[in-house]
């Protein structure tokens, strides 16, 4: 009997999800909730939600998905700020430290935290993406002078600085088969696409999209390819189709979003995090992340 009714309330739980309606927001945590500079969600590999700058700068939270309730899992040393947040394939957690100008290592385990690279040249290292490989690459903004880098990184210490003649380089993600990298310039408004060969080389660099108005932040990619962007100072997510066509534009209730991440046991809740409000905001879709 018991078996019984779990089936049943396991049944109306996933009725209930089913019913949610889609590309509508609504919040996961109070506002609040985090400093201005609320970044890079992300997931661990047992689904753990991690959100940068939980209460205050130079902390990394650790946040319930079912009540929106956070907690700081680790504070940063001192003079280092995070912005995004990125897994390797051996757990670690990997942050980008714009005000240290660094890449930060976090062993999970321990909670230790160390240097995974740093290069003199670093401007400010911004958004991250990793292949299955284990190959970090990272946006780099000069947002004083309006340039920027793109970096790859191969492993502890070694940064192969990719391109150095760009705009604001900010939201940087790969396609699902990751022969594409694609980097936005945010004050530029511009999206580019790069094809990314087995050793993570970049060549044939191409304008996928272009706005006229608002600034870009953090963006990723679902299982089909489409590009998620957030659209910051507007307050929506841009759905654009491999092609660079807009599918679909999703309203938020806040109006800085800077960065989100798909997650979920079905990889269709994104969560995205919103500066003016301090908080995230989530909403579901039909396609889930590239990851899932």
């Amino acid at each position: 009997m018991k078996s019984f009714f779990t089936a049943l309330i396991s049944l109306a739980t996933c009725t209930a999800g089913a019913q949610e309606p889609l590309y509508t927001a609504r919040d996961l945590t109070a506002e609040n909730m985090f400093s201005q500079n609320i970044e890079g969600p992300n997931f661990d590999r047992d689904g753990n939600l991690y959100v940068v700058n939980f209460q205050k700068d130079g902390t990394i939270g650790k946040i319930n998905t079912q009540n929106g309730s956070g907690e700081v899992f680790v504070t940063l040393p001192e003079g280092s700020i995070a912005n995004s947040i990125q897994f390797h394939r051996n757990g670690h957690m990997l942050l980008a430290d714009f005000k240290g100008h660094n890449v930060l290592q976090v062993n999970m385990r321990t909670r230790e935290i160390s240097v995974y690279v740093h290069h003199p040249f670093f401007n400010q290292p911004n958004d991250l993406c990793i292949n299955k490989k284990g190959q970090l690459f990272a946006s780099d903004p000069n947002w004083k002078n309006g340039t920027g880098q793109l970096w790859r990184i191969d492993k502890p210490g070694k940064a192969v600085l990719l391109a150095n003649q760009m705009g604001t380089t900010n939201g940087i993600t790969l396609s699902p088969d990751e022969r594409t990298l694609y980097v936005n310039e945010s004050v530029q408004r511009r999206i580019w696409k790069f094809d990314l060969d087995g050793r993570g080389n970049i060549s044939n660099k191409t304008l996928f999209a272009e706005f006229a108005d608002f600034g870009f932040d953090g963006m990723k990619c679902d299982k089909a390819g489409n590009l998620y962007v957030t659209r910051y100072g507007k307050g929506t997510i841009v759905v654009l189709s491999p092609e660079g066509e807009q599918l679909r534009e999703i309203p938020l209730k806040g109006k800085a979003c800077s960065n989100l991440v798909f997650g979920g046991e079905d990889g269709k809740t994104v969560y995205v995090t919103l500066q003016d409000r301090k908080c995230i905001e989530t909403f579901r879709v039909e396609i889930p992340g590239k990851g899932f």
